[in-house]
This record gives structure tokens, C-alpha cells and sequence, in this order.
């Protein structure tokens, strides 16, 4: 059995060595990433663990969206280059795990019968105390489990995480932006004593996330051809950020006590992980994984300021709500426009095409006439009528 990841990341240096190392240490028997042109230091990172061997890098270095592309090549070469039996399709802020935490992803995957083709992986977000840097691999050990229905009001977000699709290796599979589905169908899920999830640090600092918002945001605005819902959470924070409230509703999306609150569940077994792998000194690059777990400069928020964020999140929430009613009427509207225009247009073009055809009979019956003007002209019953004619208009004239 061989378990190959695939990664396309940008910009991810403060978490990208925990994902990594946390991932061979899992049993991943290698990581085909593609950098996307990263000016933080995380390609030096990753050339570093290629080096060791473990990761094929790639460069991609268009900011533009083209991650199914990108990640379809990878997905492939999985299969076609390194023979893999699953592939994981994960972004450098997801940590795949079992369930069941005596297991390995490894573990799991060799109970886990190919047969199933590809299956669902439930993402759960971690969140914790927020800070102004540093990926809070210490800070962020509560599973945010708050209820899809309220959590706009509650963080200023549109949903929960969709799940990601794991598949078996292929040669013609397609993975959708995003991670979340692809090509191969299911046949069922793994037992449930096998079953994975993955934990996701989407808001590991406020400025990750400042950057990773403005850099999704544009990237969008450079591909003209996807039109994301107004209701995108990528797209709403970037109108946040263009607004100048992303720090308010990046504190709002963190719980201010946890502690107490049913919607949140204390996990500390990522970070229990990776220390292990430290401690026992199966880190690949035992300095990078230090750097990763190392929180004394995050600069943590207090409560005070989270809030205050909130006070001002709840204010601009309503405002977001009809401003995107409005946008979605105004969508609408642009569609049934352009459906009555494309309807004229149809019409139209209906409608040319009826008057060629008419025009193309008329010049056929035209030059068919013609033809047959000609041959009676040139007929001998026509030559002698014009011969008996002639006299004729001569003693009409006199």
C-alpha cells in the first residue's frame, strides 16, 4: 500500500513544516507539492524536506485560480509516477488523522479497502486564543463545533468546513477546486472504526489570514471566468478587508472562553503529535518542526479586544445582509437580462438565417429564370418569331 499527499500552497511558512513532518509521521510515504510562487520562505522550507527525499516539488508560479488544474496534474502523477494506492489532496493548513487516535493514517488507510474508490473526510476547524502572528499550534486546540445555522451571528461566518474527497490512485481523475470532490465515484465509507477527519487552522494569526484573504481576493479578480456566490467566505472577508474590518471580524470568529460554551471541544491531540515527533526525533527537519510549535512571539489578543470586535462585527452583520440581498437581487436581475438578451439575440439570428434562406431561393429561382431566358432565346421558334416581327413594327411604324 502506498500513501502518496498532494499539496499546492502559497505562502504558508508558519505552518507548512508542522504539515509535513506531522503527515510522514502518519505513514504519508511521500508529498508531491507545488509551490505557487511563495515570497514568505515556504519553497526553501519545502526544497528542504526535498532534499530528504519526501516531497517532489513543483513550481506553479500563476496567481490565478487554477488549483483543480494544478491539483488534477498532482493527483495523477500520484498514481502514474509513484504508483499510489490513495491520494490525499490536502492544503498546508490541514492535519488528516483517524478518529481513533492509537491509529495512523497509515494504520487506517491499510484496512480501508481500495474498492471504496473515494470517500468523504469531515473537516473540523480548531480555534482558540487569536493572536497577531504565528501558526497557534499551541493556541488552537478547541474543535469549533458551532452550529452551521447561527454561526454568522456568532463569527461572522457563512458555514462550516466542507468535507474532502480522498481517492484511490488513477490516471484520469479530477479534483474539483477546492479539494472537496472528485471524478471517481464512491462505493461506500470505511468502517467506522477506521473512519478519518481532518483538523483545519484556517485563522491561525491575524496576519495569515490579512494576507491569505487579500491574496484569494485577487486571485479571483484575475480570473474574470469564476464568478464566486456573493455568499463565498473567501470574497466576504476580502470585502471586509477592502472595508478596513478584517482584524474585527478575524477576533470574532474566536471564542472568547471556550471553557464553558457546549459548541466547543478541548483537542490537544495534533499538538500532542507533532511534540512526539519532535521528542523522539523522528522529525525529518527536527529545526523547522521547532519553529512551528515555538509561540512566545504570537502576540496574543486579550479578551477585551475580541469583544470589542464583536460589538463592532454585530453592527456591520445586518449592514452585510442587505447589501447582499441587494447584490443577489441585482444578480438576478443581470441574469434574466441576459437571458431576454440572449433569447433576442437567438431570435434574431433565427430570423437572419430565415431571410438568407429566402434570399438564397429568390437568387436561385432568379438565375433559374435566367437560364431559361437564355435557352429561349436561343431556340430556333424564338429566332423566327423575331424574324417575322421585324416586318411587322416596320409597316406599324409607317
Amino acid at each position: 500500500m502506498k500513501l502518496v499527499m498532494t499539496l499546492m500552497v502559497r505562502d504558508e511558512a508558519d505552518i507548512v513544516a508542522a504539515m509535513v513532518e506531522h503527515h510522514l509521521a502518519q505513514g504519508v510515504d511521500l508529498i508531491i507539492a507545488t509551490d505557487n510562487a511563495s515570497v514568505d520562505g515556504t519553497r526553501e522550507i519545502l526544497s528542504e524536506y526535498a532534499a530528504h527525499g519526501v516531497v517532489e516539488l513543483h513550481d506553479d508560479p500563476r496567481h490565478a485560480k487554477q488549483q483543480s488544474e494544478v491539483v488534477t496534474a498532482m493527483a495523477r502523477r500520484a498514481y502514474e509516477v509513484h504508483d499510489a494506492t490513495w491520494v490525499l489532496n490536502a492544503d498546508a493548513d490541514e492535519f488528516w488523522l483517524p478518529v481513533d487516535r492509537s491509529l495512523s493514517l497509515r494504520d487506517a488507510f491499510e484496512r480501508i479497502p481500495p474498492s471504496l474508490g473515494a470517500f468523504a473526510v469531515p473537516v473540523t476547524n480548531l480555534t482558540g486564543t487569536p493572536a497577531r502572528r504565528g501558526p497557534g499550534l499551541r493556541r488552537l486546540v478547541w474543535r469549533d463545533e458551532r452550529d452551521a445555522a447561527d454561526l454568522m451571528d456568532l463569527a461572522g461566518l457563512h458555514a462550516q468546513p466542507t468535507p474532502n474527497a480522498v481517492h484511490v490512485g488513477s490516471s484520469d481523475v479530477t479534483v474539483a477546486q477546492g479539494n472537496h470532490f472528485v471524478s471517481i465515484p464512491s462505493n461506500g465509507a470505511p468502517d467506522e472504526a477506521f473512519r478519518l477527519e481532518v483538523l483545519h487552522l484556517p485563522w491561525r494569526s491575524l496576519d495569515q489570514h490579512r494576507a491569505k484573504v487579500e491574496m484569494s481576493g485577487r486571485a479571483y479578480e484575475a480570473s474574470p471566468t469564476l464568478r464566486p456566490s456573493p455568499n463565498h467566505h473567501g470574497m466576504r472577508d476580502y470585502r471586509r478587508l477592502q472595508a478596513g474590518f478584517v482584524e474585527e471580524f478575524y477576533l470574532y470568529r474566536h471564542p472568547v472562553d471556550p471553557q464553558g460554551d457546549p459548541a466547543f471541544s478541548r483537542d490537544t491531540s495534533l499538538l500532542e503529535a507533532l511534540s512526539g515527533v519532535l521528542a523522539d526525533g523522528r522529525a525529518i527537519v527536527p529545526s523547522r518542526l521547532e519553529q512551528a510549535l515555538d509561540d512566545v512571539s504570537d502576540e496574543e489578543f486579550g479578551p477585551d479586544e475580541v469583544k470589542a470586535s464583536a460589538q463592532v462585527a454585530r453592527i456591520i452583520i445586518p449592514l452585510e445582509r442587505v447589501h447582499l440581498a441587494v447584490s443577489e437581487r441585482a444578480r438576478d436581475d443581470l441574469r434574466a437580462s441576459e437571458a431576454r438578451a440572449k433569447k433576442a439575440a437567438a431570435a434574431a439570428a433565427q430570423r437572419e438565417k430565415e431571410l438568407k434562406k429566402r434570399l438564397r431561393a429568390t437568387k436561385q429561382n432568379l438565375a433559374q429564370a435566367r437560364s431559361e431566358l437564355a435557352a429561349v432565346r436561343e431556340s430556333r421558334s424564338y429566332r423566327v418569331a423575331r424574324a417575322v416581327a421585324r416586318p411587322l413594327q416596320r409597316l406599324r411604324r409607317r
